[in-house]
């Protein structure tokens, strides 16, 4: 099994941006789809992005098309979300996800799934 472990997230004002690294170990992840899904207090998960293995191909959800980017660094095992033009609807525990077929936005299992790293929104 993929251990994952994100973090960067923390507390920005509206229209600010962060950047999240998921950090994967146990396993090369260089074969693997990764995406990230985000949960907000009381909301089911939401997918929000996910990255095939070389890199070439990415599939965003509609609410964050046009201001985040997915992308990974295989020499570090390391998957990276930045995030633009923040807004408080963005706000969430973002979790970052690895399995070895592409990743469905309704995709529940996963080959690795992390805690997750809370990023704040504030208007």
């Amino acid at each position: 099994q993929v251990q994952l472990v994100e973090s960067g997230g923390g507390l920005v004002q509206a229209g600010g941006s962060l950047r999240l690294s998921c950090a994967a170990s146990g396993r090369t992840v260089s074969s693997y789809y990764m995406a990230w899904f985000r949960q907000a207090p009381g909301k089911e998960r939401e997918f929000v992005a996910r990255i095939n293995w070389s890199g070439s191909s990415t599939y965003y959800s509609d609410s964050v098309k046009g201001r985040f980017t997915i992308s990974r660094d295989n020499g570090k095992n390391t998957v990276y979300l930045r995030m633009n033009t923040l807004k408080p609807e963005d706000t969430g525990v973002y979790h970052c996800a690895a399995d070895r077929i592409v990743i469905t936005p309704t995709a529940r299992e996963y080959d690795g799934w992390g805690q997750g790293t809370q990023v704040t929104v504030s208007s």
